[in-house]
């Protein structure tokens, strides 16, 4: 092998992150040429619906997998968030690099804070997640879709349609937008979607020597939290139509896993919180969706699809 090929959106934060792989690949083995493959999705190309309405986030992905199918790409590069958590059959994560910050932010041209925003403050998101948080944590608030990439959002913020809106934090850090975020929210008032942060590798299940050449770039300790996150989500049949939440914390090689399951209209919230060695990641996931399922999550994320479709 003497050239691979990532696929990537064509997005800049979606570039900025496949320029990221390739350095370190080209780091790793200097004697390989690494090219990207840049490609435009249905999700990046249907900015006038929610993700929710028109088939979520595995519409951010699908294109990329089939130039990895045909042979045009070697590797394709992800946010782990944006990932379905059930690849389509013939496709494997390959390797989850390590962890950006994995908050939301709140960002503003006028509030602080989101406790500074009075009554009747326009907020937006594109996500279902943020959303029933918001309005379980602040009803006063007025929460309106946001689509489209992080430069078209800050831009729709700045023309004034928003009074704040809500990102995650690590693609403005990322992009070197620090400035733009007024506060980075604790998991205890946005708990982040699972994965979030994280970069993964996808690779089809048969290239053995894409995934020898891959493990380098993989983060035991992103590994082990952010497979309890899908675990958990997996578990509950996660999609971005249902508002869900998991984030893993570790310490002491002890994983710490909590989860949430609601209504949109933040009028449900149900959570879970439990606890593992980090070798039982998965199995702690599908703990906590057992706690969850257990409290009724399954009535509620029945009722939230019956309401999508």
């Amino acid at each position: 092998m003497d050239k691979i090929v990532i696929a990537s959106r064509e997005s800049r934060l979606a570039m900025w992150q496949a320029e990221h792989i390739q350095a370190r690949l080209q780091a790793l083995y200097p004697h390989l040429t690494v090219e990207i493959l840049g490609m435009t999705t249905q999700g990046d190309q249907i900015l006038d619906k929610t993700l929710s309405k028109i088939g979520g986030k595995g519409l951010f992905v699908k294109e990329l997998e089939v130039a990895l199918a045909e042979g045009r790409a070697d590797l394709a590069v992800h946010s782990i968030k944006d990932v379905p958590m059930v690849l389509p059959e013939g496709f494997a994560l390959a390797a989850i690099c390590e962890r950006e910050d994995p908050r939301d932010a709140f960002v503003s041209n006028k509030y602080a804070s989101l406790a500074e925003l009075p009554a009747g403050s326009v907020v937006g998101t594109s996500s279902l997640r943020r959303e029933s948080q918001l309005r379980a944590r602040y009803p006063q608030l007025v929460i309106k879709p946001l689509r489209g990439n992080v430069q078209t959002r800050l831009r729709k913020l700045d023309e004034g349609e928003y009074d704040a809106i809500i990102l995650a934090a690590a693609g403005l850090k990322r992009l070197e937008l620090h400035d733009r975020i007024r506060a980075e929210l604790a998991p205890s008032e946005s708990l982040p979607a699972a994965g979030q942060g994280a970069l993964g590798i996808e690779i089809r299940a048969d290239r053995a020597d894409m995934l020898a050449l891959l493990q380098p770039l993989n983060h035991p300790d992103t590994h082990a939290c952010v497979s309890a996150e899908r675990a958990l989500a997996r578990e509950l049949g996660g999609s971005c139509q249902v508002p869900l939440g998991a984030f893993a914390t570790l310490t002491d090689d002890v994983l710490t896993l909590g989860g949430f399951v609601a209504h949109p209209d933040g009028s449900v919230m149900l959570t879970a919180t439990a606890s593992a060695p980090r070798q039982y990641a998965d199995s702690l996931g599908r703990a906590v969706a057992k706690r969850l399922l257990d409290d009724g999550a399954k009535p509620l994320i029945d009722a939230v699809l019956k309401d999508q479709a």
